[in-house]
């Protein structure tokens, strides 16, 4: 365990670097901004290219893939129930609460904490894909058909493929399956962006931090309340039940897929909220309580199962 705990402690002393260069004004809050950007474009993809392509697909796609769709299912279906019998909250509403409560930042905070917590990020890219391919386009869907708004199919259709992270994967996919070795003027500049993301990501979010306040009157603390309890503390006892019982997980294998239904919920939610105006105060509140939160819940898990 001491291995795993040294992992999240050092993840977040980069994070609390962020945060206080933030506070202090040593970085301008642009730089937030270029930095998520750089990540998402490049260092982040190069990254999971390599760890892609260096991975076991068929079992990572036959294991990982299949519990992050059913964990993800249950645990929104779980607030849908909760809002349907307590808070009556609209469908679109309802929706964007139970993508806050089951979309995990896999790609931001999934990959450093991975890396460093279980020495391996090869459990983000099926978590990655699940939500890509999968949950996206579904609340999306769900969002625009609860709006009144004109959903365009080919765009939802090709709008994960478009998506570096996805290209990335694919082609680690493709590496990995037929065994082909890049060439060194090919795979060692990859290299390097990719030992640019983690503390690239890891400063972007300690900034993300600062100068924020959720959860104020009147803007649906008992939901976000909710969907923060699912999301930190409902999901992973889901995957640990499910990787145990259902896909016969232990080891390593299961503290990893645990740490990465803890993780926080992505900012990806908020974005995909925002264009329709529903449930984005909320989406917003939750991301910043479940980040708050998420070290401490990493914590835990490393202490029950490490």
């Amino acid at each position: 365990m001491g291995g795993v705990v040294s992992g999240i402690l050092i993840v977040t002393a980069v994070i609390a670097v962020g945060y206080f260069a933030a506070r202090f004004k040593v970085l301008a809050p642009d730089v937030q901004g270029a930095l998520t950007r750089t990540a998402f474009y490049i260092t982040n993809p190069a990254l999971l290219f390599t760890v892609v392509a260096g991975s076991d697909i068929r079992a990572a796609l036959g294991v990982d893939a299949p519990l992050a769709l059913l964990s993800a299912a249950a645990v929104g279906l779980l607030y849908c129930l909760l809002s349907f019998l307590f808070f009556r909250r609209p469908v679109a509403e309802t929706a964007v609460g139970a993508m806050a409560s089951s979309y995990a930042n896999a790609n931001n905070i999934g990959i450093p904490v991975s890396l460093y917590a279980v020495g391996t990020a090869q459990h983000v890219a099926p978590v990655l894909l699940v939500q890509l391919l999968v949950l996206a386009p579904f609340y999306v869907t769900v969002l625009g058909l609860a709006g009144g708004a004109k959903i365009s199919w080919k765009r939802m259709v090709l709008q994960p493929f478009a998506n570096p992270m996805i290209i990335a994967s694919a082609l680690g996919v493709v590496v990995a399956l037929t065994g082909w070795q890049a060439p060194d003027l090919v795979q060692k500049p990859i290299d390097m962006l990719a030992g640019a993301a983690v503390p690239m990501v890891l400063l972007a979010f300690g900034l993300s931090l600062a100068g924020k306040a959720p959860l104020q009157k009147g803007d649906g603390r008992v939901e976000t309340v909710v969907a923060t309890l699912l999301k930190i503390a409902g999901m992973p006892v889901i995957v640990w039940a499910l990787g145990r019982f259902v896909f016969g997980l232990e080891g390593q294998h299961l503290l990893a897929s645990v740490i990465m239904a803890a993780l926080p919920t992505a900012q990806n939610v908020f974005l995909f909220a925002s264009p329709f105006g529903r449930g984005t105060v909320v989406a917003r509140d939750v991301i910043l309580c479940t980040t708050a939160l998420c070290i401490g819940a990493l914590l835990v898990v490393a202490w029950l199962l490490g």
